[in-house]
């Protein structure tokens, strides 16, 4: 198939998963921002990459050995793809003297800064850290921890933050769904965190309402989930979700949060009527923070297999720079999207 029709075929395919990620797509084009794909060894990496530019998605720096990646996939059309080789480039002192500023309090040497910094995704983070990027994606062909590990030690967490997190977007099979009527939902932590304190949880809650609204467009409406409904339960768990729910409050008055709410009440107006009658979030959510990682990917799983919903993500929040893992399992239509989503991260 010639790479002008994989385009299209690639562009039918995420047309299919609905209005929701065209319009993250095209969002994504206003903003002309510059993203780091760290591993251009990857097939569907070098494919995604040039989507990106010819549909002005972004403007795409993609990390490896020009003649090589080039030579490996010569029906790939890769113009307007600034590559770069982190071995060679002329950035590498540069950066190598900022991750050794960055990590000799942890014992790092400028010889081992030098070396590590010639690895792709501790170079894509540094570009990202320098602001020669606005974003970094990786994790296509590398471990999440490959991939978080630079975000951690490079990026760090923004300010106020004591936690990255993770978010899906959810999306319904089909329009009309009374409980989800906007077409979308945002369900959080589904894919980073095992546990979380009450502080961590809380953060999570006002950064993933900080993505329902800037990047699935929602006027979030968020529900700190839990097995119990205002107090309908006694239990350790039931007291941290309390906990972070008084701490959100707190730290984001602006947000309507509402816990510890069971899923049924959080969603279903005919529940929250008898559970939480005075509630402004209950019966309406559209946001729903898990209250650990089993919890939520479990629920995103069942919404996928049971309900038919698509579940885009998990995309990270909570770093001080957009900086997002992919699935090993990813096709360049899920890269071209995690572009898109993380020049929104931008704003």
């Amino acid at each position: 198939m010639a790479f002008m029709d994989k385009v299209k075929e690639l562009g039918r395919k995420l047309t299919e998963s609905g209005t929701i990620v065209e319009e993250i797509k095209k969002k994504a084009s206003e903003l002309d921002k510059k993203i780091v794909l760290c591993e251009g060894e990857d097939r569907r990496v070098v494919e995604a990459a040039a989507i990106c530019v010819q549909e002005k998605i972004a403007r795409i720096v993609l990390l490896g050995n020009a003649e090589q990646i080039r030579y490996a996939n010569t029906d790939i059309d890769l113009t307007g793809v600034e590559i770069i080789d982190p071995a060679t480039s002329p950035k590498l002192g540069e950066y190598a003297a900022l991750l050794y500023e960055l990590r000799k309090a942890k014992g790092m040497t400028e010889e081992q800064a030098k070396e590590q910094a010639k690895d792709a995704t501790f170079f894509g983070a540094l570009m990202l850290k320098s602001g020669d990027v606005d974003g970094l994606v990786s994790g296509a062909c590398h471990s999440t921890a490959n991939t978080l590990r630079p975000g951690l030690q490079i990026i760090k967490t923004a300010p106020g933050v004591t936690a990255v997190s993770s978010f899906n977007l959810i999306v319904a099979p089909i329009t009309g769904n009374r409980y989800v009527p906007d077409g979308k939902i945002v369900f959080a932590d589904c894919g980073l965190n095992p546990t979380y304190t009450a502080e961590g949880l809380a953060d999570c809650a006002i950064a993933t309402a900080k993505s329902a609204k800037e990047i699935a467009g929602l006027e979030p409406r968020v529900a700190m989930l839990s097995f119990s409904t205002k107090g309908s339960a006694k239990h350790d768990l039931v007291t941290l979700v309390q906990e972070a729910t008084r701490i959100a409050k707190e730290k984001a008055p602006e947000l309507k949060i509402e816990g510890e709410l069971q899923f049924d009440a959080a969603i279903a107006p005919e529940v929250a009527k008898l559970k939480a009658p005075d509630s402004e979030v209950a019966g309406h959510a559209n946001v729903f923070i898990f209250p650990d990682l089993q919890a939520g990917n479990i629920g995103y799983k069942i919404a996928e297999r049971l309900g038919g919903f698509q579940a885009i993500g998990p995309i990270c929040q909570g770093f001080a720079k957009p900086l997002n893992d992919l699935s090993r399992g990813c096709k360049a239509a899920d890269i071209v999207c995690a572009v898109a989503i993380t020049a929104l991260q931008t704003r």
